[in-house]
């Protein structure tokens, strides 16, 4: 079992920056993908980003493409996503997700564990 754990959302102007981490235990992440998925309210979960077991892999969603890095620690069993040039549009519930499958994936259902959510707010 593994337990997934976010941190580093809050209300950040637009143009802004912020680093969500997503802390792993119960057993290490490192053969796992991990992904980054968000929620706006009345909207569905969407894809935002994965990175493979290695970290030598990351696929984006095209709306964060450019401005969204994804990034992994496997010695501390955390995840990253360093958010840069935020927008109003980007204010969601972001999500942490662990996939046994070391292979990246873009959709929710491939994820075996989820985090309870961290919120990010942006504003203009």
């Amino acid at each position: 079992q593994v337990q997934l754990v976010e941190s580093g959302g809050g209300l950040v102007q637009a143009g802004g920056s912020l680093r969500l981490s997503c802390a792993a235990s119960g057993r290490t992440i490192s053969t796992y993908a991990m992904g980054w998925f968000r929620q706006a309210p009345g909207k569905e979960r969407e894809f935002v980003a994965t990175i493979n077991w290695s970290g030598g892999s990351t696929v984006y969603a095209d709306s964060v493409k450019g401005r969204f890095t994804i990034s992994r620690d496997n010695a501390k069993n955390t995840v990253y996503l360093q958010m840069n040039s935020l927008k109003p549009e980007d204010t969601a519930v972001y999500y942490c997700a662990a996939r046994r499958s070391g292979l990246n994936a873009a959709t929710a259902p491939a994820y075996d564990y989820w985090g309870q959510g961290t919120q990010v707010t942006v504003s203009l």
